[in-house]
């Protein structure tokens, strides 16, 4: 769910401007999961823009506040969410701590690297969801050591079904500043991309995993 149509569309007009995400439907990129896609997303890029990393910072701190108050400690997913997340943290004046994949396999062997949060409430921090499950791996994580996790916030969601699905099944909620459907939406009124292509995006997203590109 995004946090409001304005806010969508408005950050999907600053990560366009800086290629923060591309769109090339006609030559897809190529996903580490093998899937090709019209759209590749770095949302790390923004920390390079302070102008936009504090519209940034500002907005997530901000819809933290208003929907869960101030939590104890603000979480952030490595590694693509430990800029952001650190920022927000620094906003709200908060404690940061963040989250690995898995466990290090040497010295003190930390999946959590700060001060453990058991017993305190915790809002995580990512910069991209796509399927959800390595940002619900961090939760999980999180709830092993007895944290109380609010809910999580993130730059952006493809708004994929599965995604959908695994934050309903880890019983989560999830915000975002902006999506797939707000950015296309964004796209076509800014004549980024045409309608032609526009429908060849909006396809992808039905099937992205058998998806290909039209060749002419």
């Amino acid at each position: 769910m995004i946090f409001d149509k304005n806010t969508a569309k408005k950050t999907a007009e600053l990560l366009l401007q800086i290629n923060a995400i591309k769109l090339q439907p006609q030559e897809p990129f190529t996903w580490a999961s093998g899937w090709k896609s019209p759209i590749y997303c770095d949302n790390r890029i923004t920390l390079s823009y302070p102008l936009i990393r504090n519209y940034l910072r500002e907005n997530l701190a901000k819809f933290i506040e208003d929907k869960y108050g101030k939590p104890d400690v603000i979480a952030g997913v490595a590694t693509g969410a430990i800029g952001i997340g650190m920022l927000v943290a620094e906003q709200l004046n908060l404690p940061f701590i963040y989250v690995r994949p898995e466990a290090k396999k040497h010295g003190r062997k930390n999946q959590i690297e700060g001060i453990v949060p058991s017993g305190k409430t915790v809002v995580v921090v990512e910069d991209l969801i796509s399927t959800g499950q390595s940002s619900l791996n961090a939760v999980k994580a999180l709830r092993e050591c007895n944290a109380h996790v609010k809910g999580m916030v993130a730059i952006f969601n493809y708004g994929f079904d599965i995604a959908v699905q695994n934050f309903k099944t880890a019983e989560l909620n999830l915000h975002t500043l902006s999506n797939y459907d707000n950015l296309l939406e964004q796209a076509l009124d800014t004549n980024y991309i045409n309608k032609e292509q526009h429908q060849t995006l909006q396809s992808w997203k039905k099937d992205p995993a058998s998806w290909s590109p039209v060749t002419l």
